[in-house]
């Protein structure tokens, strides 16, 4: 069982602090990273002993290692002339964003597509700014718009998206339109559909529809690699991987028609279950009034 985490290791660190500013109301804030990975990572190793590689900071003018306290940022200015950058350079950049949330615009949060999400965070008010960014946050939900802002963070000034998520500000930072590939090399072309064909697609997609909870959805890969790891480390047979089962059907409407089929099949059974497992909740229910 492992340990409980410390409550350091619990408490988050703010990456960025500032202000969210939005006509004359600039509203104190922390920024905070949203996400985490629980991916397994790996270490290269040297094939020929299994010793773990070093990642080495190598000046080719001293012919030696460089420790990171004796690195810094350099920009190219000329073919082999740099010029280096400090983190006290970078204050002065004449950007009102290096400090701000540069809130612009509202907009309807379904105007906005998808792909243009980069990374979420989190943006939790500082005691100063507790009813401001309270009053903000109550104004988007109840309005349904989106706040488009812009905010330096780590070298670059990103477009982003401000939106309420359940007590807090949610700020996806966002790609550029000219950060965004053209289809036109890539897209398919368009196929003749029969309304038959189409018909029994959406049927499919009804018999497999459901409300979003990402509770529902896990890692399978992980989890999977995780356990070929631990055979590998106790010596033990690695598992067997899946077998492709089932005939592969060429005819596409029959494909459709199968899938339709086994999906209404599912459904039922699925809505079944539900509904004996609410009479069993009833029966005990009045066994115990």
């Amino acid at each position: 069982m492992a340990a409980p985490k410390s409550k350091a290791a619990r408490t988050p660190r703010a990456i960025w602090r500032g202000t969210i500013s939005f006509g004359m109301v600039s509203i104190p804030v922390n920024l905070y990273t949203a996400t985490e990975s629980h991916d397994v990572r790996f270490h290269l190793l040297h094939k020929r002993d299994g010793v773990r590689l070093k990642n080495v900071r190598w000046c080719p003018k001293d012919e030696k290692a460089v420790p990171w306290d004796e690195v810094v940022r350099g920009f190219e200015y000329a073919k082999g002339k740099y010029v280096p950058i400090s983190e006290e350079d970078l204050d002065h950049l004449p950007v009102k964003t290096v400090h701000t949330v540069d809130i612009s615009d509202f907009v309807k949060l379904e105007e906005v597509d998808p792909i243009y999400y980069d990374k979420a965070y989190y943006l939790a008010p500082e005691e100063a700014g507790v009813k401001a960014f309270a009053l903000l946050r109550q104004a988007l939900q109840q309005t349904g718009r989106a706040a488009v802002a812009k905010v330096a963070i780590r070298d670059r000034e990103n477009l982003c998206l401000v939106r309420p998520y359940e007590d807090l500000l949610s700020m996806e930072t966002m790609f550029y339109a000219n950060e965004i590939r053209s289809t036109d090399d890539i897209a398919a072309d368009g196929a003749k559909v029969s309304p038959k064909e189409l018909q029994m697609a959406v049927s499919l997609i009804e018999n497999l529809s459901d409300s979003f909870d990402a509770e529902r959805y896990q890692d399978e890969y992980q989890a999977a690699l995780k356990q070929v790891i631990d055979a590998k480390v106790e010596g033990a047979p690695l598992p067997e991987a899946p077998t492709e089962k089932g005939a592969k059907v060429v005819d596409l409407m029959e494909a459709l028609r199968a899938s339709v089929e086994q999906t209404r099949k599912k459904r039922g059974a699925t809505q079944r279950n539900a509904s004996s497992a609410g009479r069993r909740t009833s029966q005990r229910r009045r066994k115990t009034a």
